[in-house]
């Protein structure tokens, strides 16, 4: 059992040494002034909560409220800045123990009062003996996998242990040390800006493992209980350090499978209750990031299950990952032959070009965009066509080519005369259906008038809050109404997707505006960092967009942020998230302000603020709009 320790290495709180230039960095020179506020000493933590888990390597942030802007404040010892209204933000470095005790005090003349923080370090073990991490433990449940295919093991345990499995059927498997280096956490890949935090010692406590038996395969489906011939059902971990030897069972249930990969359908909705945005999302790995789109209806086959999640064989060497639950066995015969694309025909609409694939039978499907062309890659298909209609009167799509990539992969190519607006896509019948969308006719000189424009006040559920206890659905919220005065008085129609407190869910908002045919989605948030990153060093303002036609929203709308906050212009980027996947319209979401810094957080309290954040979005949003205008000029 690990000892609880008091915290008496320093406090590491950069903000007493900031230069005029860093301090405005973290203040704004566009921000309104931070209020001083008079009363009750009290140390109160907003982040992290007493006794929870934080992951972090040596060093992390704490932050909350004194109650009294004339207070001071240490932490184990050090001094920590309090602003006028009594909120802090302190960067400490913990020393390495699982379990811990932060101590802070507070004092007001002959006034003080002191405050102990416990904590827990996530993934840090520190102990004597065989331990082992039962977390850890990877794949555990449910298996089925074709024969002959090995399967991968990962544990967590006391460094150099001999570690080994012993089977059912008396064989014995043992692990290794792995040889690949710890990552850092993804939140520190991802917002810190010291590449210094990206390398960090192995702790050498990382062994794995390969399953490979020649035991008899066991037909199993992928809909059906796991049958009782399953094999390797109840194996037995043994770590081994000294004298010291753990053993504890291993929760996996192996299936053999020797039947052909069986033919399935995609449906998130079985039941037809609606609710669901007919997509089944699919992934490289069972834990990886969002890659694949695949509409209800896609018919392929799956040869693999790890839990809760089936692999699918899309073509003879792509495959993804998605949710069991959307995985149902096709109820026609599997006749082993790949869909049949016939020629396509594009015709045109008022507002849109629609392009229609023909199939004999719904195929899985990829699709890569740019500003002026998209490539659809058909899995598990042949092509057959021989002719593209390009129908009367259009004029959008320049060039529409295919070609047989491999033995059971099409690539359809398609070209327009301009950047492409938006784009989606579902199966009717066997078929898929595509709609690609221009740019819009904007007037230049009034460049927001009749634009739809959908405006997402980011949370709740969720949500960041600062050291006073301002959360971030109300600073959205209250944002995202200003932005929505503005709009509508330069002669915009605005839909919010809340106006009120009141929960609403990812998908929802971005239904929400798929029904009223948004030109522009605008998800409005504020910013917090994951464990372990230093706020001081990467607080700022960002906009975040995922497909190519948002991109330049995105750039003209962090200009006008970051020239009306004075923060950091931490850019723009790309990010795989609920609010900027949306493919029918540019869809971009800002992080404007940190919740987490004082001086941030107090000015989302103020309607100056407000506004100032404001402005730059709406700022922003015209002035790509009027780049829209100039890029039209002279077409139809």
């Amino acid at each position: 059992m690990t000892t609880i320790k008091r915290l008496t290495v320093a406090a590491v709180v950069l903000v007493s040494g900031l230069t005029a230039n860093a301090r405005a960095q973290r203040t704004g020179a566009g921000l309104p002034r931070v209020p001083l506020r008079h009363g009750p000493l009290k140390i109160v933590v907003a982040y992290p909560a007493p006794g929870s888990t934080v992951e972090f390597g040596d060093s992390t942030f704490i932050f909350g409220s004194v109650g009294d802007g004339d207070a001071t404040l240490t932490i184990a010892g050090q001094a920590v800045p309090v602003a006028p209204n009594g909120a802090w933000l302190a960067w400490v470095s913990l020393p390495h123990d699982s379990s811990l005790v932060v101590v802070l005090t507070a004092r007001r003349g002959q006034d003080s009062t002191a405050s102990l923080l416990r904590l827990t370090r996530a993934g840090w073990v520190r102990q004597s003996g065989a331990w082992v991490d039962r977390r850890s433990l990877v794949p555990v449940g449910d298996v089925r996998l074709p024969t002959g295919e090995p399967l991968p093991l990962t544990v967590r345990a006391a460094p150099g242990a001999s570690i080994r499995m012993l089977l059912p059927g008396g064989e014995v498997l043992r692990f290794a040390a792995d040889s690949i280096a710890d990552a850092p956490p993804e939140g520190v890949r991802a917002f810190d800006r010291d590449e210094r935090n990206l390398h960090r010692p192995t702790p050498g406590d990382r062994y794995v493992a390969v399953l490979r038996t020649d035991l008899n395969p066991v037909a199993g489906g992928w809909e059906s209980a796991v049958p009782n011939g399953s094999v390797a059902v109840g194996p037995i971990l043994e770590i081994a350090v000294g004298g010291d030897t753990t053993r504890i069972p291993w929760p996996l249930a192996v299936t053999r499978l020797s039947e052909p990969p069986t033919a399935i359908v995609l449906d998130d909705d079985p039941q037809r209750q609606g609710g669901t945005d007919r997509i089944t999302i699919g992934r490289t790995f069972p834990t990886g990031t969002y890659t694949w789109f695949l509409p209800q209806g896609t018919r392929t086959h799956a040869d693999m299950r790890l839990g809760d999640q089936v692999r699918l064989r899309l073509s003879h060497d792509v495959i993804a990952w998605v949710p069991a639950a959307d995985v149902h066995r096709a109820a026609a015969p599997d006749d082993a032959r790949h869909a049949i694309m016939g020629s396509p025909t594009l015709t045109a609409e008022s507002d849109r070009v629609n392009l229609r694939i023909p199939l004999t039978r719904p195929a899985p499907l990829s699709v890569d965009a740019t500003d002026r062309g998209v490539t659809i890659t058909i899995f598990d298909a042949v092509s057959d066509a021989n002719w593209t209609r390009y129908g009367a009167n259009q004029r959008f799509v320049r060039s529409l080519t295919w070609k047989q990539e491999a033995a059971d992969r099409v690539v359809v190519a398609v070209t327009f005369d301009r950047p492409l607006w938006g784009w989606r896509v579902r199966v009717d019948g066997t078929d898929l259906v595509f709609d690609f969308r221009p740019p819009p006719a904007v007037d230049p000189a009034h460049p927001l008038r009749r634009r739809r424009i959908v405006i997402d006040p980011g949370h709740p559920p969720g949500g960041a809050c600062g050291p006073t206890g301002l959360c971030e659905p109300e600073a959205n919220l209250n944002i995202a109404h200003i932005v929505r005065e503005r709009l509508v008085a330069a002669g915009a129609t605005v839909t919010m997707t809340r106006s009120g407190p009141h929960d609403v869910e990812l998908w929802p908002r971005a239904a929400l505006a798929d029904s009223v045919d948004a030109e522009l989605l605008i998800s409005i948030h504020n910013n917090a960092l994951p464990d372990g990153v230093n706020p001081f060093l990467n607080s700022g303002t960002s906009t975040f967009f995922n497909h190519p036609q948002a991109l330049a929203l995105a750039r003209a709308v962090q200009v006008r942020l970051v020239a009306n906050l004075g923060l950091r212009d931490l850019g723009v980027a790309r990010g795989d998230l609920a609010l900027t996947r949306p493919t029918w319209y540019p869809a971009i979401l800002t992080e404007g302000l940190f919740m987490m810094v004082p001086e941030q957080e107090a000015a989302l309290r103020t309607p100056a603020g407000q506004r100032r954040y404001a402005a730059g979005v709406v700022e922003g949003i015209a002035a790509f709009l009027r780049d829209v205008a100039r890029s039209n000029q002279g077409r139809p």
